[in-house]
């Protein structure tokens, strides 16, 4: 793990010259309501996740809001020669599961965000298993940076590059260049938050409430209707168990 949060903005440059030009090549844009997004200080832009091209198609989106956009990510991929020694160099958060590192992940997220950082989070954690693509149920991480830190949240929707590289897929389908939509929305009130204790309960419902506006936003560019209740996946194992358990005692 690094002593603390940097950014090189000389090392931007060799990054922004080989992707600007790629994620023009591989698809086209429909872009709303970048206004949204501040021009200054500390912000935390959460979206849904569909797919692993997610994170390209979202940093040139931020870097299109004059921002330049700060993931957390998996700390393995820190490990990577010349990589993770670039990527810190940029800004980037590794993030550790459970233990001491974990807990660091958060401050250094924290720091970032007070040095005036927009970092930038899939909820979720993962890309979602619903089946029609819709947002699932996420984690509480995002609400417990943004309640911490009392920074806003920009909830970020984005629809279509899964057509370009579908989720577990090794296939690239480049021609024709695919569409892709984003939208930005004002900030979420999580005003109802304020000042209560970061208890599992208030978490969760504060994610919630940050997955909710999201899925609105993506309602509104898929001209869809979302599921009443967001897709569970702990739920649905759950049920697949169950079911599987069934299917034995009936065959005994």
């Amino acid at each position: 793990m690094p002593r603390g949060y940097t950014d090189e903005r000389g090392w931007h440059v060799p990054f922004v010259a080989v992707l600007r030009p790629l994620l023009f090549l591989l698809m086209r844009r429909e872009w709303r309501d970048r206004r949204n997004v501040p021009r200054e200080g500390g912000v935390i832009l959460a979206a849904n996740h569909v797919t692993e091209l997610d994170s390209l198609t979202m940093a040139h989106f931020v870097y299109k809001c004059d921002r330049w956009p700060a993931f957390m990510i998996k700390d393995g991929v820190f490990k990577v020669p010349v990589l993770g020694k670039m990527l810190l160099k940029v800004g980037q958060i590794p993030v550790a599961r459970g233990g001491v590192d974990a807990a660091r992940s958060l401050k250094y997220a924290e720091e970032a965000l007070e040095r005036g950082a927009a970092i930038m989070i899939f909820p979720e954690g993962t890309c979602t298993r619903d089946p029609e693509l819709w947002p699932m149920v996420a984690k509480t991480g995002v609400a417990r940076l943004a309640l911490k830190t009392g920074k806003p949240v920009i909830p970020i929707a984005h629809f279509g590059a899964h057509e370009i590289l579908a989720y577990r897929s090794k296939k690239l389908h480049l021609f024709p260049r695919k569409l892709v939509r984003m939208v930005a929305g004002p900030a979420v009130d999580l005003s109802a938050y304020e000042g209560k204790p970061l208890t599992a309960t208030n978490l969760s419902a504060a994610t919630a409430d940050i997955m909710a506006d999201i899925t609105g936003l993506l309602a509104t560019i898929r001209e869809g209707k979302p599921p009443e209740e967001p897709y569970d996946p702990k739920k649905a194992r759950q049920e697949k168990h169950a079911t599987g358990d069934d299917a034995d005692r009936a065959a005994e």
